[in-house]
């Protein structure tokens, strides 16, 4: 197996453009942009002309191309017939979330996948945070003791957009909660662990196309833990601050706006040793926080590497499509 992955993308417009392509596959050190195809064929042109790469006219085109891993970046109601595609041409897929439009449609998407001997992967990016996997070794060293609650919190202004397809759950499976409301519960299962019950709310608090624009989901934790994902269409965006909050019975290690699609973001961590007696007085101040800042990494970068070193190494990757099952 060669050093470097050849990638193609199915979907090059959009996030693919915008992030994963760019930030993602033409930064990593293990693969190359091989190949793009989009419905939208000017789109196709100028991403493929930008990257000085083959343009597909086709999927069937691009999957007859010389690439090793597919990038689905598609709306969700595409996912299911265009994973199928790649596992019967033989090609590893990396899909967007949400990896199908029903629990089914992803069993069947993993099950032809492991047939066919191909490795499928779900695109859950904010694992990679540098500031998650910090907070996330300090959890498995015990740092924050026995898990109580954790909140994720992720939201954006998204106002009605003629062909959106996020606004209609017939082409992505539902608004708010699916979109964004999936990478939240996602990184509260990395923390805590899988989740046992779960409760929700969703609303079109503010806007009135056909997907959600508000949802509120509580959590139980196989562990006993509690949480709460947050995630509306209908709020400023500068008025989220995409809030991360992981209590636990030594402390919290609490963030703000390193959920989201850029490495920025706070951390900080306030632990506390065993043996604390109560405090009638309840005193708020005086220890210090734990500033929680490791070299920042491009999650779409790291992403990418992952999944070519799995391809590599022929392995399971890191983000695998059970994982995308388990958020369906």
């Amino acid at each position: 197996m060669p050093k470097r992955i050849k990638w193609g993308v199915i979907g090059s417009g959009g996030i693919a453009r915008r992030r994963t392509i760019p930030e993602g596959i033409v930064k990593a050190r293990n693969a190359e942009l091989s190949i793009v195809f989009d419905i939208d064929q000017q789109v196709n042109r100028e991403v493929a002309k930008q990257y000085n790469v083959e343009r597909a006219a086709s999927i069937d085109e691009l999957l007859d191309g010389d690439n090793d891993v597919i990038y689905i970046a598609t709306p969700a109601g595409m996912h299911a017939q265009q994973v199928r595609a790649c596992a019967q041409a033989g090609k590893h897929v990396l899909c967007e979330k949400p990896l199908g439009m029903t629990v089914a449609e992803a069993e069947e998407m993993i099950a032809l996948c492991r047939e066919k001997g191909v490795k499928l992967g779900c695109a859950f990016m904010m694992r990679f945070v540098a500031q998650h996997q910090k907070a996330l070794a300090l959890i498995e060293q015990g740092r924050l003791g026995r898990p109580v609650y954790a909140r994720a919190q992720l939201s954006c202004w998204y106002p009605p957009i003629e062909g959106a397809w996020r606004q209609d759950p017939a082409t992505g499976g539902g608004g708010a909660l699916i979109d964004m409301g999936g990478h939240c519960i996602d990184l509260l299962e990395m923390f805590f662990g899988k989740v046992a019950k779960v409760s929700c709310f969703v609303n079109n608090t503010v806007h009135s196309y056909k997907s959600e624009d508000s949802a509120t989901a509580m959590l139980f934790f196989e562990n006993g833990a509690l949480g709460t994902v947050d995630t509306f269409f209908c709020i400023p965006d500068n008025s989220s601050k995409n809030v991360l909050e992981l209590y636990g019975s030594k402390g919290s290690i609490l963030a703000k706006g390193t959920i989201g699609q850029g490495p920025a973001g706070q951390m900080e961590a306030f632990l506390e040793d065993d043996g604390k007696d109560y405090d009638a007085k309840q005193a708020r101040a005086g220890k210090q926080s734990m500033k929680i800042d490791p070299e920042p990494v491009n999650t779409y970068q790291a992403e990418i590497e992952e999944f070519s070193r799995a391809v590599i190494e022929d392995r399971e990757p890191a983000i695998s499509g059970e994982l995308g099952l388990r958020s369906q």
